[in-house]
C-alpha cells in the first residue's frame, strides 16, 4: 500500500513520535511506502511531499514540533480544494491518508472523508479538548511544562510579594489549566467553562494576605472570562481562520486585581512554550501506539474513523463522532481543585 501523512494545527510534543511509528509500521511490518506532506493540507492542496523511509525518521522519536511542519488552511479554502486533493490522491496512487491534528484537523479529516477520500485520523492536541478519547498526547507535557513553570514563579512572587497571574493556554477549555494549577498548588484557577465572579477572586487573593501570606499565584486558561457585566473586558476579535484571538486574560486580570488590593500584580503568559520541546514519556508511548493502530485501521479498511485511547486499550471510533463536540472539564472537577472559580 501507499499511505501519505501529514501534520496540521498547531504543534504539539509527540507528532514526530507518531509520524516515526507510522512509517516503522507501515514499512517494516507491512512493506508499504509512504509519503509524508508537508505543511498540513497546504501539502495535500499543492501536491508537496517527502519520501518517508526508515531514515527519514531516524532519531525523531524524542524531537518536539513536527519534521513535515505544519501550517492552517481556511475552510473555504480546503472546501474548494476538495477535487484538487482527490487528484493529487489518485496521481500520487494513495490507499489511504492519515492526518494527525486537532478538532481543526478532524473536521477538514470528515470533510475530505465524506467526499469519498480514505482517511484515519489520529487526534493531537495539547488542549485535551478532543471529547472521544480519553486523552490526547502533548497534554501530559503541556502540564508538565506549565506546572513546573508554576513551581519557579511561586519563588519570585513570594520574594516581591506580587500577585502572579499566570495564563495558559486553552481557548474552549480549562484542562492545561486545572490540572498544573492543582499540581502546583496555585491559589486560584479561573477557565473558560465556568465565567468567573471578578469580586470573588479578589476576596480569595486577598485573603492570602489578611492571613499574613505574602503573595498569590492565580492560574488562568487563555479562553477564560468575567462573569458578564463584572469588569471591564476586551473580547478581542476574530482571526482569517475563525478563531478567537484573545486580548489577554492574565494582562487584564492584572491591572483589575492590583487596583482592588492594592498589591502588586503582574501578568505571566507561558504561551508556545508549552507546545515546544521534549515530548514526556507518556506522550511518546501513546502518540507511538496511535500511529501503530492507525496503519493497522489502513489495512483493515477502516476509513472515516480515528484512533482513541479509551481506559488503556486504543479504539477506533468515526470521525463524525470525534468533531461533534468538544471535551469540556466537567463541573465535578471544580470541587476537586477546590480553588477553581
Amino acid at each position: 500500500m501507499r499511505i501519505g501523512v501529514l501534520t496540521s494545527g498547531g504543534d504539539c510534543p509527540g507528532l514526530n513520535a507518531v509520524i516515526r511509528s507510522v512509517v516503522h509500521r507501515a514499512v517494516v511490518d507491512h512493506g508499504d511506502e509512504v509519503i509524508g506532506f508537508r505543511d498540513g493540507w497546504k501539502g495535500l492542496l499543492e501536491c508537496d511531499y517527502l519520501k518517508l523511509d526508515l531514515d527519514a525518521v531516524s532519531g525523531i522519536l524524542a524531537r518536539g514540533g513536527t519534521m513535515l511542519g505544519s501550517s492552517r488552511v481556511q475552510p473555504a479554502h480546503l472546501r474548494d480544494g476538495v477535487e484538487r486533493a482527490r487528484g493529487h490522491v489518485e496521481e500520487l496512487g494513495l490507499d489511504a491518508i492519515i492526518p494527525i491534528g486537532g478538532e481543526g484537523t478532524l473536521k477538514a479529516a470528515r470533510l475530505l472523508s465524506d467526499s469519498g477520500l480514505p482517511i484515519v485520523g489520529v487526534p493531537k492536541t495539547i488542549d485535551n479538548d478532543i471529547a472521544v478519547t480519553d486523552v490526547t498526547f502533548g497534554f501530559d507535557t503541556a502540564v508538565g511544562v506549565a506546572t513546573e513553570a508554576l513551581d519557579r514563579l511561586k519563588t519570585t512572587a513570594e520574594s516581591h510579594q506580587r500577585v502572579l497571574i499566570v495564563e495558559v493556554m486553552g481557548r474552549h477549555t480549562g484542562w492545561i489549566a486545572l490540572h498544573s494549577g492543582m499540581a502546583a498548588g496555585a491559589h486560584a484557577i479561573v477557565v473558560p467553562e465556568r465565567p468567573f465572579d471578578i469580586e470573588e477572586l479578589a476576596a480569595k487573593v486577598g485573603e492570602r494576605f489578611s492571613a499574613g501570606k505574602k503573595f498569590a499565584i492565580v492560574v488562568a486558561a487563555e479562553g477564560a472570562k468575567p462573569r458578564a457585566g463584572s469588569m471591564d473586558f476586551d473580547e478581542g476579535g476574530k482571526d482569517v481562520y475563525g478563531h478567537e484571538r484573545f486580548a489577554g486574560i492574565a494582562r487584564q486580570l492584572s491591572l483589575e486585581l492590583e487596583e482592588r488590593l492594592g498589591k502588586e500584580a503582574r501578568p505571566v503568559i507561558l504561551g508556545h512554550v508549552q507546545r515546544g520541546g521534549t515530548p514526556t514519556a507518556y506522550d511518546r508511548v501513546l502518540a507511538t501506539r496511535f500511529g501503530w493502530h492507525a496503519v493497522e485501521a489502513v489495512h483493515r479498511g477502516e476509513f472515516g474513523r480515528m484512533t482513541a485511547l479509551r481506559g488503556t486499550d486504543i479504539v477506533m471510533v468515526s470521525l463524525a463522532e470525534a468533531v461533534e463536540t468538544l471535551k469540556t472539564v466537567p463541573e465535578d472537577r471544580y470541587a476537586e481543585a477546590e480553588c477553581v472559580l
